[in-house]
């Protein structure tokens, strides 16, 4: 790992320079705070200033998080953040589990090895040398962040957040926070707790991001009864959705609202406001979680428009803080790739509301026209093929769904950010009626991979100016590792979206 230039660092600080949020982080010996670069309080001595690459690197070192600029909302790891590939691996994985809200095991390091092909010591190793942590402390600190997110922001009961955090027991898991925090979760939650469905759960991304193009992304496919896109009266936007979550062996169903303010205002720029239903309460870790995939909030901006300025040659302007749009769940992206076989977007946009309408479950929401949830994969494992038929979805693409359905509702298949890349593409194209473009695409916004490329996709060889394949694969080459957001652009160009 390399070292920080503690004066770079600086003068990021100085100049709270959000291109460096999650990135970095300053810890300050005079008080034992570790703040993040954005942080509005008065900018510390340098003498006085120890800086991080991460929190837990903060957090190993003595230091407490910022209750101002609060840490735990930073944006996260960018799929491509460092070439240490089985390390970054670790990471999300940690970070999959902690907002998933799975209980801390004994053996799970060790399964996190096995699943990488590696010994636990030679992961101990890796992740020691990429992160500046061991897995264990770096696990501990999400744990606590997120612990920390929720009793600033909600009204869940002490022990729901120790137990929605992953630990396994309040006595531990306030003995971790009185050691790590010097203080108690309750005295934080005097501090400044606020009330379920009040204050707003708060995520930061780096600037720059492209809302234009965001915004018209889910609004184009947006399914009436599950989804939402609306402009808020102060010049943002927000997307609406329903929502159903696995969480200690049951279902949860609601809703969620995030919401966008213009990068204008100076307090709430660059973050997303998440509001959700009580009903998800005990799963707003995997909320989150869901968040930050939808709309790629842990981008690095920088390293991706580097990346795609070779498009300026073909007669594209720059869009600077394009995003990959993901999914909220990834068996319904799946789902939605695959009725979108060989049609138009419009087209697979009735068939999907079809869909719905059919066999989408009911859910209550305080907003009109948002009313069902989109299909579970076990209702279509099990739903007459012949009914699906009648919606107009064709025999081939019926046998398709419901094969991609029992796989998923089985748990042999799981879609979602940072599963095994290769062994889940396999999996996807031994499914019938799955070729490469759908596991492309699929990879590409239900696995978050940024050098995902559906090469045979029309629109993406229409933006190309070209019915070749081959050429646009060679084209592709000076995109990598990027290419993925390469064909987010492309597909905007043909939409003259200002």
């Amino acid at each position: 790992m390399s070292p920080l230039d503690p004066n770079a660092a600086y003068r990021a600080l100085q100049a709270r320079d959000a291109r460096f949020d999650g990135r970095l982080f300053v810890g300050v010996t005079s008080t034992g705070v570790y703040c993040r670069p954005v942080c509005r309080v008065r900018t510390p001595r340098q003498a006085n200033c120890r800086f991080f690459r991460s929190a837990a690197q903060a957090e190993a070192a003595a230091f407490r998080p910022c209750l101002k600029c609060r840490p735990e909302i930073a944006p996260g790891l960018s799929m491509m953040d460092s070439s240490a590939s089985l390390a970054d691996d670790a990471a999300q994985w940690i970070a999959q589990t902690v907002q998933g809200g799975q209980p801390a095991e004994p053996a799970m390091l060790a399964a996190l090895a096995a699943r990488l092909g590696v010994t636990e010591r030679h992961l101990r190793r890796i992740f020691q040398a990429a992160h500046g942590v061991s897995p264990q402390d770096y696990l501990t600190t999400q744990r606590l962040l997120l612990a920390k997110q929720l009793l600033t922001d909600t009204d869940l009961p002490v022990t729901r957040v120790a137990l929605s955090s992953g630990f396994a027991s309040l006595r531990r898991f306030n003995a971790a926070f009185a050691a790590r925090y010097r203080m108690s979760p309750s005295r934080l939650r005097r501090d400044g707790a606020g009330s379920a469905g009040e204050t707003p759960l708060r995520l930061a991304y780096r600037p720059p991001l492209d809302h234009a193009a965001l915004r018209s992304f889910y609004a184009q496919r947006a399914v009436p009864g599950v989804e939402q896109v609306e402009d808020t009266p102060d010049g943002g936007w927000l997307l609406r959705r329903t929502l159903a979550l696995p969480q200690g062996g049951q279902t949860l169903s609601g809703w969620v609202e995030c919401r966008f303010t213009p990068e204008r205002h100076e307090v709430t720029r660059h973050e997303v406001h998440v509001h959700a239903a009580p009903a998800l309460a005990p799963a707003l870790g995997s909320v989150l979680q869901q968040v930050r995939h939808a709309f790629d909030l842990d981008a690095d901006p920088a390293q991706v428009d580097a990346a795609l300025a070779p498009l300026a040659a073909r007669g594209l302007a720059a869009r600077p803080g394009l995003r990959l749009p993901g999914c909220f769940d990834g068996f319904e992206l799946a789902l939605r790739v695959i009725v979108g076989q060989q049609v138009t977007v419009r087209a697979a946009h009735t068939l999907l509301q079809r869909l719905v309408q059919r066999f989408g479950e009911p859910v209550a929401t305080p907003f009109a026209g948002l009313q069902r949830l989109f299909p579970s994969a076990a209702c279509m494992a099990q739903a007459d093929p012949a009914e699906i038929g009648r919606l107009g979805i064709v025999r081939q693409r019926v046998r398709a769904i419901q094969a991609l359905a029992a796989e998923v509702a089985a748990g042999r298949l799981r879609l979602q950010r940072g599963a095994p890349l290769t062994p889940t593409l396999q999996a996807l194209l031994a499914l019938p009626g799955v070729g490469p473009w759908s596991a492309q695409l699929i990879a590409m916004r239900a696995l978050a991979w940024p050098d995902a490329f559906p090469a045979s996709d029309i629109g993406l060889l229409n933006a190309l100016g070209t019915r070749d394949v081959a050429e646009a694969t060679r084209l592709a080459e000076a995109w990598r590792p990027w290419r993925a957001y390469a064909v987010i652009r492309l597909w905007l160009s043909l939409e003259n979206l200002a």
